[in-house]
């Protein structure tokens, strides 16, 4: 342990994905002192490749705007759902609803994508340790003041702070520390997925839609995602003990051939298409914290909690966290106040929005027919697409639900009726 420990900072932020690059940046942006320590060497692999529009006001605030922009990642307008049967529904263009700059986002390759967050903060100012092992946050009573890290070759050290923010992703320290994890009993998921060259991709302003494929029986769904490079993102998720423990003894490829033999509508897409990477797996991943921050600590991103992938809403959950997280950080350090009333202040607008992502999540597994709702309340489509554009954060969004209830509850009927 280094005798001498550091001099002392406002903020010290552990992981540099998306909600620890962006929170960092924007407190330094208020001219706040901040360390960040991030484990492993930048670009690193990462799922979740596909933003949402509105991803876009936490960019702006980044300066990241311009670098996207003249980035080469595919433009993204839409989304579009493919049943059981292969029928594609009609598109849900994003400017249609929102005639705005931000209904255009991105497909992006994650290590490319973090990497320039991880630049971008350094340009603000932040001190940024990368190959960085974070072994505990210290606390003082239930106060935490700093961490305990090992940089690289270095001395292991004590680095002391006024906040701490953990953005360490599902792996988080405070989360397991403190017992605050609460796994999702409804969503206990698992993803299995691959890479793809040569795989069909639409020209024009649809080259960049996200289609989410449902496979027969709707016992899962694939994403495809078009990247550049000719890259396609290609993934199955389905119930944990379906997809995977109830075949211990089949190896990834086989697991996913066989989803893939269950989703006509990729058939066509995949014929001419080469594998071009491993086959990867996640399990069981949505969870959430029973509450987001403490005395002098604060849990973004991950750390706090994960939502299924299947509308896209991981980095914009990441970087709107990071964003109203910073925002009650600097205010609590500005009023010498880092208290978990102080620090808690964005949770409770944060977690109403998250929940509204979870409702339609949950609402598609119980077998939602976007078409059909789409047919029956033509005039409330913009609610649906306010939704999957990630806006989230406003109460009008909440006329949607009672209209899903209805429909389902007919299906419902319509399918007991069928069994009688």
């Amino acid at each position: 342990m280094s005798a001498n420990p550091e001099k002392s900072v406002d903020v010290i932020v552990i992981g540099g994905g998306p909600s620890g690059s962006a929170v960092a940046t924007l407190l330094a942006q208020k001219g706040h002192t901040v360390k960040l320590f991030e484990r492993e060497h930048f670009p690193r692999f990462h799922i979740g490749e596909s933003l949402i529009p509105h991803t876009y006001p936490v960019l702006k605030r980044l300066n990241m705007l311009d670098k996207m922009k003249g980035s080469h990642f595919i433009e993204k307008y839409s989304v579009q759902f493919v049943s059981e049967r292969g029928r594609l529904s009609e598109p849900f263009y994003f400017a249609e609803h929102d005639p705005h700059e931000r209904s255009q986002t991105w497909q992006v390759r994650r290590s490319e994508f973090d990497n320039m967050l991880l630049n971008n903060a350094r340009e603000h100012g932040v001190e940024v340790h990368e190959g960085s092992r974070v072994q505990e946050v210290v606390f003082d009573g239930t106060r935490a003041v700093g961490v305990r890290v090992k940089v690289e070759d270095q001395p292991e050290q004590i680095v002391r702070s006024k906040v701490v923010i953990d953005a360490s992703g599902q792996s988080s320290l405070i989360l397991d520390r403190l017992g605050l994890r609460q796994w999702d009993p409804q969503l206990k998921k698992a993803a299995v997925w691959t890479y793809w060259k040569g795989a069909y991709r639409d020209i024009g302003k649809d080259e960049g839609a996200t289609i989410v494929l449902q496979t027969k029986g709707k016992k899962g769904w694939f994403w495809y995602i078009p990247l550049h490079d000719d890259v396609i993102s290609v993934g199955v998720v389905a119930n944990h003990d379906y997809l995977l423990q109830n075949r211990e003894s089949k190896d990834l490829e086989s697991i996913y051939n066989e989803e893939v033999a269950l989703c006509p509508g990729l058939h066509s897409r995949l014929e001419n298409a080469t594998r071009c990477d491993t086959y990867r797996v996640q399990k069981e991943y949505t969870y959430r914290a029973t509450k987001a921050a403490g005395d002098g600590w604060v849990l973004v991103g991950d750390a706090f909690g994960f939502l299924d992938p299947l509308y896209s809403s991981g980095v914009l959950l990441a970087l709107t966290s990071a964003s109203m997280a910073a925002d009650s950080v600097g205010d609590a350090l500005a009023a010498n106040d880092p208290s978990e009333a102080r620090l808690r202040s964005w949770e409770p607008e944060y977690v109403r929005g998250m929940d509204r992502m979870k409702k339609l999540v949950c609402a598609f597994y119980d077998g939602l027919n976007f078409g059909k709702l789409v047919r029956r309340h033509p005039d409330k489509k913009g609610l649906i697409t306010d939704v999957l554009i990630g806006n989230l954060f406003y109460d009008g969004v909440d006329e949607l639900w009672p209209l899903i209830d209805e429909l389902q509850a007919e299906e419902a009927l319509a399918r007991e009726a069928v069994a009688v």
